[in-house]
Order: C-alpha cells, then structure tokens, then sequence
C-alpha cells in the first residue's frame, strides 16, 4: 500500500516545477511527523503528582524511562537507518510508530512503577523514525526548504501535542489515559501523510551533481568517515550535546517551568511560544537555500548555531536580572535552542557532506550525534533528580543557560576554525 512508486502523484512529481514540489514535500513531511510528535510528547503536559519512587517523581521517571529507550534507539540507529534501504522506508516507520502507539495503551493500563517500561518502549521505536523520514528529503537542491519544513514541525508539533493533551483534559480524561486516546487521534492523519510522502521520487541527477550522491554506509564506510572528520565531529557532538540536553529538558518540564513561572493552567501557551519560533527558524533555514557555495553555506550554519547559544546565555541574564518578562524568556530561550538544534537535525551536516563531496548520507552523522545528545539528555535529567533536587526547576534551567552558552560558544568556534582548515587541506575526491 505505501510503496507505490509509479504512481500518479510520482508521475506528477516528477514533472512539476520546483514551488509545486516544494509545497507538496514541505507539507507532507511536517504533518507526518506532527502526527509521530504526537505519539511521543502529550504525555509532558501532565504533572502526575500523585506518585514517587525511590524519592523521585513518577513524572521524572516517566522521562527517564523514554528518553533512556529514545537514546538506545539512537546507538542503535547508527547502523539501523544509515544502512536502511530506501524502498523499504515507508515500512519501517510504519512498523516503529504501530509499536510506539500501542506502548501508550499498556502504559494506561499497568500500575506504576511497572508502567514505565512502556515509555521506555515508546521511546525506543521512535528514536529511528527521524533519519527515516529526513532520508526522503536529504541531498536536494531544495534540502533546505524540505528539511526547514520537517525540523520545524518538532517545534510547533512540542507546543501543539501537549495543547491538544491538555485540551483531552479538560474533557475529563485521566492522565494515565490522555496519551493513548491523543495517539488514537493522530494515527489515522499519521497513516495519509506517510503515504503522501512515500510518493516523493528519488533525488535527480541535477540534485546529486549540486549536493552529492546520498548511499547508505555498510560499518567499513562508516569508521573511514569518523576518522576522516574526528576532530570536527566532536567539535560538534559536543555543542549539540549541551542542545539536545537543554532543549529536552524544556521541553518535558516546561508544563512544570510555567506553573513554577505562575501560568499554570494555560495549555494555549504551549503553542503560544513555539508558532513565531517555528516561523522564525522556518524561515532563516529556507532561505540559506539561497546560498550555492557548499562550504560559504556550512560556516554560515555554524554561526546560525553560534547566534542561538549567544541568545541562551544573553535572554537568561535579561531573565535574571530582571529585565525581561517571563513569557519573553520562554519564547528567546526557545528561539535560541531551536536555532542550533534544528540546524544540526536537517542542514547541517547535508550540507558538510555536499562540500566535502563525500558519498554518504545525512541519518548516519544525525544518528551519531544524537546517540551521545541523549545520552546527555539522561544524565541531565538524573542529575536533576539526584544531585540538585532540592534546586527549583527555573534555578536549574537558568543555571543550565549559561552553562550551555559558554561551553556551546566555545565548541562551535572551535569548530569553525577546524572544518575551515580541513577545506582548504583536503582534495575532494573519496
């Protein structure tokens, strides 16, 4: 049923200009993955008081427990995407989003703390369907319209899956129950958008000559690439570490910041602050398509990235000192994180791949960073809980703005005077 690559749409595809193409990709990738946002983060509006364990709240180990599945997913992802092969993409994510709505249901069902190891088992499936999905997209001239209007669904698609949980609610629906009956709504709009996407055809020779050729990497192709770019690499594992880290933490506690902030009951906010971020960085990272020097294209990518650490570390001290409105903090801290983030998880290695001219492909370096972003991210979150729980959760998220400003600025600077060198060092050919 999904794999119809002959198909009147792929017919239609193929022949249209590039608007027309870009507006049916842009649309049908944002929505699909809105719908599998939805499967992973309604359940972050709750606050489930009611329940601790071993000193730590059910909601904190509700976290744990799915990001510890979401970043086995991404160890696991390494070789599971970069090695996928494209005609059965469609399958795989379908498989992998089946399994992730139906852990929501065992999850209702078992008492806690028993419960959690179905968020563990909704965090492992999803995990792998990013480079999935973005593996539609990568190596096009118009990469970065495609992948800006994918990244940014996850920013719209935070706010709008916990309004729409927290609007389940309101209708007197539990918490336990919320996230299965918010998964039941979206599966079936899940199913249309994946099948819209899946009529998309292969990059084409005019693509592939712009933005080079996109292949999966058997193990041997993968450890030649790291050790080619190691230095760099970690250069920027490291700064979307502090992101991944910073930004997941905002996300899953944010419903606890705003009650903390005094706006709680305000499920509108959610989407509130991430409409104009969303529109913001959609714009910014579709309009570097502008840009057709590969390598003029990836420096400005890196101070897309270094501008949005400067925004962290400088909103928080307005927030600190006063100086700015709560709401306003939220919104800036957000447009910071979301200006690295999204960069790393669309554009930005596509692009360093395109320049180095290197055969490969996007989901094994986002799968790479992201194995040791999440790993991060658990720590954060248990550190948190065992070694600061007596730190409120907006000291914690000041302290943890400047913390990730300075270090990120550092890394990403570093960076840019590595892959600078390795440019001009390196002949193209490999």
């Amino acid at each position: 049923m999904l794999t119809t690559q002959t198909s009147s749409i792929t017919q239609w595809l193929q022949k249209t200009n590039r608007f027309n193409f870009a507006c049916y990709v842009s649309v049908a990738a944002f929505c699909l993955y809105v719908c599998i946002f939805a499967l992973r983060k309604t359940f972050g509006v709750g606050l489930y008081e009611t329940q601790s364990f071993a000193g730590i709240s059910l909601k904190s180990w509700m976290v744990i427990a799915q990001l510890l599945g979401y970043m086995l997913s991404k160890f696991l992802g390494i070789k599971f995407v970069s090695e996928a092969d494209y005609k059965s993409r469609s399958k795989h994510i379908l498989i992998l989003v089946s399994v992730a709505a139906v852990s929501w249901l065992g999850f209702a069902v078992t008492p806690a703390p028993y419960s959690l190891l179905f968020l563990f088992l909704n965090g492992l499936p999803l995990g792998m369907v990013w480079g999935l999905v973005f593996s539609y997209l990568e190596g096009r001239r118009l990469t970065e319209v495609l992948g800006a209007s994918l990244s940014v669904s996850f920013i719209f698609s935070a706010g709008f899956a916990k309004s729409t949980g927290g609007w389940l609610m309101t209708l007197g629906i539990s918490e336990l129950w919320m996230p299965f009956i918010a998964a039941l709504l979206f599966f079936p709009p899940l199913l249309l958008f994946l099948y819209l996407l899946n009529q998309i055809p292969p990059p084409s020779k005019e693509d592939e000559a712009l933005r080079t050729k996109r292949k999966p990497m058997n193990k041997q192709e993968r450890i030649k690439f790291i050790l080619m770019f190691w230095p760099g690499l970690i250069c920027l594992i490291i700064a979307y570490t502090l992101l991944t880290a910073f930004r997941d933490f905002r996300d899953n506690f944010s419903a606890d910041v705003w009650v903390s902030l005094g706006f709680g009951g305000k499920p509108a906010l959610f989407t509130a602050t991430e409409i104009p971020i969303t529109l913001f960085v959609l714009v910014l990272i579709a309009s570097l398509m502008a840009i057709k020097n590969n390598h003029t294209a990836m420096m400005v990518n890196h101070f897309i990235v270094l501008a949005g650490f400067l925004i962290v570390g400088i909103t928080t001290y307005l927030y600190d000192a006063e100086l700015i409105s709560p709401f306003q903090w939220m919104l800036w801290i957000g447009m910071g994180l979301y200006f690295g983030y999204i960069q790393f998880n669309s554009i930005f290695f596509d692009r360093l791949i395109a320049n180095f001219k290197y055969e490969s492909n996007v989901g094994f370096l986002i799968y790479v960073a992201d194995s040791v972003g999440y790993l991060g991210s658990v720590s954060v979150v248990l550190y948190k809980e065992l070694g600061q729980s007596n730190t409120g959760v907006v000291d914690f998220f000041i302290i943890g703005g400047y913390s990730i400003s300075t270090i990120g600025i550092t890394f990403i600077l570093l960076s840019i005077v590595y892959f600078s060198t390795k440019t001009l060092t390196t002949k193209k050919v490999y």
